[in-house]
């Protein structure tokens, strides 16, 4: 399967028998892309009052959809992309449902669909600011750290993608084993 496919204008979206990470295109996508990060970073981790910034007006929202009977009707996890001069993009509000965040695939599945959909938009560099907790899960997807600081009163890294190894994973993955695991 090509990595991007070009349909209409729009890329192709990532499917799999019950996990959809593709950027949001509903009105409830879009619904549930910020509920969902406003439940991590303002109710959980309380690092934000507000979530919403003005990186939002220019950010693709990317969603990963869980699947019931065959039909996406869920967001579980979410990340934003954004340029803010020619060739740089960021990557950030990467979060995942709690229920969901044990195995790492669902935001594996994000970085690796937001980092491939920049290249494919013209990236030539992508930084983020990690919390410093996540930074080395993020060494783990090819990332590299170039600088710590403070951010909200909270330790972080701004890392940078090693753009030549993505798509690092393919962009179909099943989450029958996962789902399997739970309710054993």
């Amino acid at each position: 399967m090509n990595a991007f496919a070009l349909v209409d204008d729009q890329f192709a979206p990532f499917r799999a028998d019950d996990l959809l990470v593709k950027p949001a295109s509903e009105a409830w996508e879009r619904r549930a892309y910020f509920a969902l990060r406003r439940a991590v970073f303002s109710e959980e981790q309380q690092l934000l009052a507000q979530d919403r910034d003005a990186h939002d007006f220019q950010a693709i929202a990317i969603v990963a959809l869980a699947n019931n009977c065959a039909v996406a009707d869920r967001v579980i996890g979410a990340v934003r992309i954004y340029q803010p001069e020619p060739g740089l993009w960021y990557g950030g509000r990467l979060c995942v449902e709690r229920a969901y965040r044990r195995h790492g695939l669902i935001g594996t599945a994000l970085v690796n669909e937001a980092v491939s959909r920049a290249i494919e938009l013209g990236c030539t560099r992508f930084l983020a600011t990690v919390q410093q907790a996540n930074e080395t899960y993020f060494h783990g997807l090819h990332w590299h750290t170039l600088e710590h600081l403070e951010l909200l009163g909270q330790p972080h890294a701004l890392m940078q993608a090693d753009l030549g190894r993505y798509p690092f994973m393919p962009r179909q993955v099943s989450l029958l084993p996962l789902k399997a695991r739970r309710h054993d």
